[in-house]
């Protein structure tokens, strides 16, 4: 079994893998577009953490990490899994293309899609912004999960630009008292 992390999962792996591969998916989008109640904000106050939406290009690229699971690990890592994105995330299978040319192959990974009633949609970057630096639940700060993503892109995939990400980084920063001060 393999599982594709493009949120939380590229950095913070908490499950059993055997290995893991960079690489992308093809046709989406990396978007902060879900509510977190679970993990970076609470049912009054919710977060915002990243999901996938469908690109009108079909070689946008989504770059993550590719994890392989041993089979004797799978019902548990599913089920570890399941809990974990269980605030409106739904599997689908999809082609991952690793980096390192080897051959593309299919794997599974969670994805928000507009119908869950968590999805919290488009919004400009300042608005987004704005909730991400307020915002904290069981798991942290909002601020985190968005800093800990953008640091490990630019480790794993330093020549890619993901404008989304990294203009929401940007702004939380400009506006975070916190990081003015060192």
């Amino acid at each position: 079994m393999w599982i594709f992390g493009y949120g939380s999962l590229v950095w913070k792996a908490d499950f059993k893998f055997e290995y893991k591969l960079v690489g992308y998916i093809k046709g989406y989008l990396r978007r902060f577009y879900q509510h977190s109640i679970d993990h970076r904000g609470v049912p009054e106050k919710p977060g915002r953490v990243v999901t996938l939406i469908q690109s009108n290009d079909s070689n946008s690229k989504v770059w993550g990490v590719a994890y392989k699971i041993r089979s004797e690990d799978a019902a548990q890592v599913s089920q570890h899994l399941d809990f974990r994105e269980k605030n409106g995330y739904s599997k689908r299978t999809v082609t991952f293309h690793p980096k390192d040319n080897i051959e593309p192959f299919q794997l599974t990974l969670y994805v928000a899609t507009e119908d869950n009633e968590s999805y919290a949609g488009e919004a400009s970057i300042e608005e987004i912004a704005k909730q991400v630096l307020s915002c904290q639940g069981p798991s942290g700060t909002n601020k985190e999960y968005l800093y800990n993503l953008a640091a490990a892109m630019r480790e794993l995939a330093p020549d890619v630009e993901d404008d989304h990400l990294f203009s929401l980084e940007a702004a939380v920063r400009r506006l975070d008292t916190d990081t003015k001060k060192t």
